[in-house]
């Protein structure tokens, strides 16, 4: 059993007081002599003292803890957003409780309610497309959140997103300089905010171009299928449009299972077919060398919706953030 804050100012006849103060910061302060203040932290670490945290949170109202909520750790784009985020929490003196949705809204409102229980000061939320009601709960008790890469343009909350019309205008509009005409849009969990704003960057990318809009080339996978689904649905694309040349992915996780299919069925990626995709996945690099690629800020991400949470639980007054970051192609990205 460790020694406790009592068992020190026995040990060093001081008051219980005192060794508190010195040992959470405040020994400067409450003009405790630099010696005194080296006695205690010495003996403190000598004797491997480990503070009550459940005490000290008791104390001050809080616990220094976080909650992050994500559809799945498994996706590369989410852990690497997740990593930030304990990064840049951890310099603030924060830890973090990850916990994944699956995208299923029951088992993220059930997360809610776990983390409030467990007296997280706040959380982060990439929120499924039916969670708006959890979310409306939350404002009502000035809970401290912020919403990342997904939120409801209809309420007035904290949230770090990218410009996604304009991060899929900038790869059509290369796709379209590079001679494509018929370019395929393929997306998933299209009642997602962001899903939506992403289609409308493909039309108005179209319509700039004075390209009609074929139904034919817009392919919504099923996103709990959508492994089986976007072969069905590109067997169907490429019987019904066989002179498709060019794909626009909404998300990396059906770029990748779309290259799978170009490479068991020889469709020609290198000079026929030009291929788009917001986030880039390392395979991508070799799989797709040509493949133009919006680079989404992942650090950034991470970063500033940390540092929005925590003036939140610090000011639960001020005012709403809405962060858009801006984009960049990658670097590697080729033009076909």
């Amino acid at each position: 059993m460790g020694i406790s804050l009592k068992d020190i100012a026995t040990a060093l006849n001081v008051s219980k007081t005192t060794v508190s103060w010195v040992l959470s910061g405040r020994g400067d302060e409450n003009k405790i002599s630099m010696a005194m203040q080296k006695k205690i932290k010495d003996y403190a670490r000598q004797h491997n003292y480990q503070p009550n945290l459940l005490a000290k949170s008791l104390n001050s109202g809080k616990t220094n803890t976080i909650g992050l909520i994500i559809p799945t750790i498994a996706d590369t784009f989410f852990a690497q957003i997740a990593r930030e985020i304990e990064l840049e929490a951890e310099k603030l003196g924060y830890t973090v409780t990850f916990c994944s949705s699956e995208s299923d809204p029951v088992r993220e409102s059930k997360l809610i309610r776990m983390l409030k229980a467990k007296q997280v000061d706040g959380l982060v939320i990439a929120v499924t497309e039916h969670s708006k009601k959890e979310i409306e709960n939350l404002m009502q008790e000035s809970f401290p959140f912020v919403l990342i890469d997904r939120y409801f343009s209809d309420l007035s909350t904290n949230y770090v997103i990218i410009n996604n019309e304009d991060s899929v205008r900038c790869v059509m509009d290369r796709l379209i300089a590079n001679g494509k005409k018929k370019i395929a849009f393929v997306t998933t969990e299209t009642r997602l905010g962001v899903m939506q704003q992403r289609f409308k960057g493909y039309l108005s990318a179209l319509q700039d171009a004075s390209i009609d809009t074929d139904p034919r080339l817009v392919l919504d996978i099923e996103y709990d299928e959508y492994e089986s689904d976007i072969i069905k649905k590109l067997d169907k694309l490429f019987t019904t449009c066989p002179d498709v040349d060019g794909f626009f992915f909404a998300t990396h996780f059906l770029a990748l299972e779309a290259l799978r299919y170009f490479y068991r069925h020889s469709v020609d990626i290198t000079e026929k077919v030009g291929l788009g995709c917001l986030h880039r996945m390392p395979s991508f690099s070799i799989l797709a060398p040509g493949m133009i690629v919006v680079d989404q800020p992942v650090s950034m991400i991470g970063k500033q919706s940390v540092d929005i949470l925590i003036q939140h639980v610090k000011n639960k007054d001020m005012p709403v953030v809405r962060t858009v970051l801006p984009i960049a192609l990658d670097p590697n990205s080729k033009i076909v």
